[in-house]
């Protein structure tokens, strides 16, 4: 028995669980006999800085999707802001009158709803020229 463990842990690179469970034996009892043998704090030693190195790629690997991921959404953003603005340039830029329904959606910030009403008015505080509509009515 005691050769069989040391033979899965130090030749076939088993974990003492693993060992255990294919065994049907106690956990501690693989443990036991593997600190018993001279080899065993070396071998583990090993056994930590290789999941170590282990631990630090998968972290690299995480990190650099993430990364991936972020620049992905970045660009996704970018692409929808440039065919808003595509598309505000089309209807600012066309020769026919902008209708004033158009305009607003254009410059929501400028307008507030009058429930009472029912328009849009121009906000006093901003300053109005003389081609900007003083009411939009719905």
């Amino acid at each position: 028995m005691k050769s069989k463990i040391i033979d899965m842990y130090f030749n076939q690179q088993k974990k003492p669980v693993e060992i255990a469970k294919e065994l049907q034996i106690p956990k501690y009892t693989v443990t036991r006999v593997l600190q018993k043998d001279n080899r065993y704090s070396k071998e583990k030693q090993r056994r930590i800085e290789i999941n170590k190195l282990k631990h630090t790629e998968r972290t690299k690997t995480y990190i650099k999707e993430q990364r991936l991921e972020q620049q992905f959404k970045d660009k996704n953003d970018i692409l929808v802001l440039n065919k808003l603005h595509d598309q505000a340039r089309i209807e600012l830029s066309e020769k026919k009158r902008l209708s004033n329904m158009a305009y607003r959606n254009w410059n929501t910030s400028a307008y507030l709803f009058n429930e009472q009403k029912k328009r849009f008015e121009f906000r006093n505080e901003l300053g109005r020229s003389r081609d900007v509509p003083k009411y939009i009515k719905l």
